[in-house]
């Protein structure tokens, strides 16, 4: 017997829908959902255990997200034909429903809990992480996990200058804006996506108009879980607490983190002082106490040096590093640092430093896209890599982090928009995060620009990024530019702008504080674009201009459009003339058919090798033109005539008649071995259907001769 299913419909109010329903599939998670948008379909599940984990005092939080090929009906690609680990774009959708749901799962809740979201189904004109987080949130919602939700997620686009909430694929090639939004329903939690260099104003009306979406979408989550039962949360043991032993420690400890941090020190600094007030601590507690509360110190000394600092920001305005809230740290930069990549710079800002690089290759280098939901081609990436030493740590490296494939997205959204449509490389940066204390993903967006500009690749505006923070305490506030690791850690919100002169290219945001307002919002936004402005100006002093050319020893690109049917000759059998070709100019040749074209690219280093790669093709290519004159080449002789050359490869008999209007008894009388003459092309000879040209056609033709009449002769 089918079970009774719960539905609730959201109205997008320009003809399509969003469904949610509930009691059909996984009825053994904690709770479960379906969302239907047209034909795509999104299964999300969540499951908590019962009982906490004594030896962690974090959340234990797993969001997963998934696409399944069988849900486009395709195969997956490779060996195997089964799904493995997760693409990026799988990452990114799992990491924007995280940032979202976590901070709103009670401090004090330590059970593992997972939460699964499956594309089911999918729909070419429905993007499926639109609907991840609505889909995340409604299962937590039909649950008895404590939660202070519903959220929800929409993605914003602007088209022809209107707003629209989940746009299609297709156009969403057309807006100028391109965010997700992630919200409770009275106030905005999460910001992230990229725009075409648009106004801070326009950014704050997206957020806003995405926000009113969101609020219709909760509405229809309470509403469902209503009809399903609103289940009781349930009971868990909460944190482990003393209340005089964290009174104790503040009146020990407030005092003198607030010193520490008053005294403008470094990052190690700071932290080998607040060290040892953490461990004079433990000296106020007798061994008993320690015994039975002594891993409670570590919390309770956290939370006073957490109010000492944002206290001294609020009401001295004086930051960790003696900043004022506005100053930006000291820049350096420098540009062509590495002498053999195409590409290079270091960008340095306080205890953050990025060097990124840039390499040049032809469309064979593309990012291969394979996706369940998106198959197509990257001629632009970037990679971001964060080694342990960048933080002063020894840890294992075990592959790419979810943050590395984050922060890389969010660089690489940065500088796309200001990429030339019309540059024929493909281009690879990657960024090495060599010291991190604050935002590294705007050190590598300014050492990105500076990398591409060093590369020759013509922006067309540069762009700069800066990392800001938020302290308030509901009356009070500063927004703090140009944010250090530790700000980042205590503050309200952070958020990460990058941009050119004219306006934002991308941002990320996590607000971490309910009710936000949004003059706030608007203010630290104004803040930003001075900071961008600030940092923008170093680049700028630094390489005031993309270099004229590529470097020597970096490849140049040469195009080509040649008609499809000679794509094959100049391929040759097995490849055998293109791999002979690509050795004999040391370039590297790749061949794409586009409709009736072939484009053939030839890349290489050395000029001369590249210019005989380009000769090479159009010989191949090559077809006399009727009634064209040509310079020719005589490559044999004989009795009947000369057998000239075009180009290598294409020649044609001159017959002995076609040498001059006068009767000609030797062909070596005219032309000899190795003669460049010119000679007119008068098309395919309809009886031997051979090429047919001439050199008498280009002379000037005698006088005719009448004969004379006998009776004439004799007079």
């Amino acid at each position: 017997m089918i079970p009774e299913v719960k539905k609730e419909i959201i109205d997008l109010g320009d003809g399509r829908s969003i469904s949610i329903e509930t009691g059909k599939l996984a009825k053994q998670a904690d709770g479960s959902v379906v969302v239907r948008m047209g034909g795509a379909m999104l299964l999300a599940t969540v499951v908590s255990a019962r009982t906490s984990n004594p030896d962690i005092d974090f959340l234990p939080l797993t969001v997963d997200y998934r696409e399944k090929f069988a849900a486009a009906g395709r195969f997956p690609g490779g060996f195997l034909k089964r799904e493995a680990r997760p693409s990026d774009q799988e990452i990114l959708t799992m990491r924007l429903v995280d940032r979202v749901l976590r901070p709103l799962f009670p401090k004090d809740y330590h059970a593992e809990t997972q939460v699964m979201i499956q594309l089911m189904s999918h729909d070419e004109n429905v993007m499926p992480d639109a609907l991840a987080g609505l889909a995340a949130s409604a299962c937590i919602a039909l649950s008895d996990i404590p939660f202070d939700g519903p959220i929800s997620e929409v993605r914003v686009g602007r088209l022809n200058g209107e707003f629209v909430i989940n746009p299609s694929k297709e156009d969403l090639q057309e807006c100028d804006i391109d965010i997700m939004v992630g919200a409770t329903i009275d106030s905005v939690a999460m910001v992230e996506g990229e725009m075409d260099e648009v106004s801070e104003k326009e950014m704050a009306e997206a957020i806003k108009f995405a926000h009113e979406a969101i609020k219709v979408q909760i509405e229809a989550q309470n509403r469902l879980a209503e009809k399903a039962g609103v289940k009781e949360i349930r009971e868990y043991e909460p944190e482990k607490e003393n209340e005089e032993m964290a009174q104790k420690i503040y009146n020990f400890a407030y005092d003198k983190c607030y010193t520490i941090a008053k005294n403008d020190t470094s990052k190690s600094e700071r932290g080998e002082q607040f060290a040892e007030v953490k461990e004079a601590c433990e000296g106020l507690f007798t061994e008993e106490e320690l015994e039975e509360n002594g891993d409670l110190i570590g919390k309770y000394f956290g939370k006073a040096q957490k109010e000492a600092v944002r206290n001294l920001i609020l009401d001295e305005n004086i930051r960790l590093d003696g900043r004022k809230s506005t100053d930006i740290r000291p820049i350096w930069c420098e540009t062509d640092y590495l002498p053999s990549t195409h590409g290079s710079s270091v960008f340095t800002r306080g205890e953050t430093q990025a060097l990124a690089t840039v390499t040049l290759g032809t469309s064979r280098e593309v990012n291969v896209i394979d996706l369940p939901t998106e198959q197509g081609e990257e001629k632009f990436y970037l990679h971001y890599n964060f080694p342990p030493f960048s933080t002063g740590e020894a840890r294992p490296i075990r592959g790419t982090s979810r943050r590395e494939v984050g922060h890389g997205n969010l660089a690489q959204r940065a500088l796309k928009k200001v990429l030339p449509a019309d540059f024929p490389y493909t281009i690879r940066v990657v960024s090495e995060v060599l010291e991190s204390n604050g935002s590294s993903s705007m050190a590598t967006v300014c050492a990105g620009t500076m990398a591409l500009m060093d590369a020759g690749v013509p922006l067309k505006n540069p762009v700069s990024g800066i990392a800001m923070g938020l302290i308030t305490d509901g009356e009070k506030f500063a927004v703090l530019s140009d944010i250090l690791g530790d700000e980042d850690h205590l503050g309200d919100m952070d958020f990460k702008v990058t941009g050119t002169e004219n306006g934002i290219t991308a941002c990320q945001m996590d607000i971490k504080i309910k009710g936000l307002s949004y003059e706030i919002l608007e203010q630290a936004l104004e803040q930003a674009k001075d900071g961008r402005m600030h940092i923008l100006g170093k680049l700028t002093d630094t390489i005031p201009t993309h270099a004229a050319h590529v470097k020597p020893h970096a490849p140049k690109i040469i195009k080509l459009e040649i008609p499809k049917e000679f794509i094959g000759a100049v391929i040759g059998p097995g490849g055998k003339n293109i791999q002979a070709l690509q050795q004999e100019t040391k370039t590297e040749i790749v061949i794409e058919e586009v409709g009736d074209l072939g484009i053939v690219e030839i890349l290489g280093v050395d000029q001369e090798g590249i210019d005989k790669a380009i000769q090479s093709v159009q010989n191949v290519t090559f077809a006399p033109v009727e009634g064209e004159t040509y310079n020719v080449k005589v490559t044999k002789i004989l009795d009947f005539g000369a057998v000239v050359e075009f180009v290598p490869g294409k020649d044609s008999l001159l017959h002995i008649s076609e040498l001059d209007w006068k009767r000609v008894e030797k062909v070596t009388e005219y032309v000899n071995l190795g003669d460049e003459i010119e000679v007119k092309y008068l098309g395919l000879d309809p009886r031997t259907k051979k090429p047919k040209v001439s050199r008498k056609a280009l002379l000037p033709r005698p006088p005719r001769q009448d004969k004379k009449k006998p009776q004439e002769e004799n007079k």
